[in-house]
């Protein structure tokens, strides 16, 4: 149920998936990629994604207090490993539980494994305990908003007073001008969307397009990304 800033090796070109989101015409329903094909996708013995931590995370949380930290749709654990390199405690949450395996080998070889507890767990469906995290980040989690805003409702109530909730996620623009992520516009959703649904638990502090360079076989692309960060009241 991941996304992340680095393009998988395998494209719509090729007639495959991008980004976890089987290619359909934009007005059909899009299909997600289920448990089973996470799995298959993640059973690569290399990172499909990068092992280096989202750029807008690691910026966003210059200066924090470190504290107990969620993360929502781990993948293969590189932003709960780097949260834990700098002192976190972290909770990483994924249903492709190959990916979750790929984590925790990771998290062994760099010595944080005792710092990250992954927890195998549909987000549809996983409630974590609340008032429980001075950090909840989900970072490229791409379903349709209807799915999407329960689970920032939950991760939301999931935060202490004083606690940081960070987003980052394909944009809806980037559809139109932006390189790579889901190509169905239902997947993709606005910064102003992801507010509206989290700003009565949070003080939003910034809701907003971010744009990063990608590196590609092609040269460089750029891709257009939202970022919502709020404080918990």
């Amino acid at each position: 149920m991941t996304i992340h800033d680095v393009q998988p090796m395998t494209t719509a070109a090729q007639g495959q998936d991008v980004d976890g989101v089987a290619q359909t015409p934009a007005c059909t329903k899009p299909r997600m990629m289920e448990r089973d094909e996470w799995n298959q996708r993640y059973t690569a013995s290399d990172f499909i994604w990068t092992v280096n931590a989202n750029r807008f995370l690691t910026a966003e949380l210059v200066g924090q207090s470190r504290g107990r930290a969620l993360d929502l749709a781990c993948g293969e654990g590189r932003n709960a490993v780097w949260l834990a390199q700098q002192g976190w405690k972290v909770s990483a949450v994924d249903f492709s539980d190959v990916a979750i395996d790929k984590g925790r080998r990771l998290a062994t070889t760099l010595g944080v494994a005792s710092r990250i507890e992954f927890i195998d767990a549909d987000l549809r469906q996983y409630q974590p305990a609340p008032q429980t995290f001075d950090l909840v980040a989900l970072i490229y989690l791409q379903i349709p908003l209807n799915q999407l805003t329960p689970i920032l409702l939950r991760a939301a109530a999931a935060l202490r007073p004083g606690g940081t909730f960070l987003l980052v996620a394909h944009d809806s623009d980037n559809l139109r001008r932006g390189y790579g992520g889901p190509q169905h516009p239902a997947m993709l959703y606005a910064a102003e969307d992801v507010a509206a649904a989290v700003e009565g638990p949070l003080r939003i502090e910034k809701a907003t397009l971010v744009e990063r360079v990608v590196a590609t076989a092609e040269g460089s692309k750029l891709a257009i990304d939202c970022l919502v960060r709020g404080t918990k009241l």
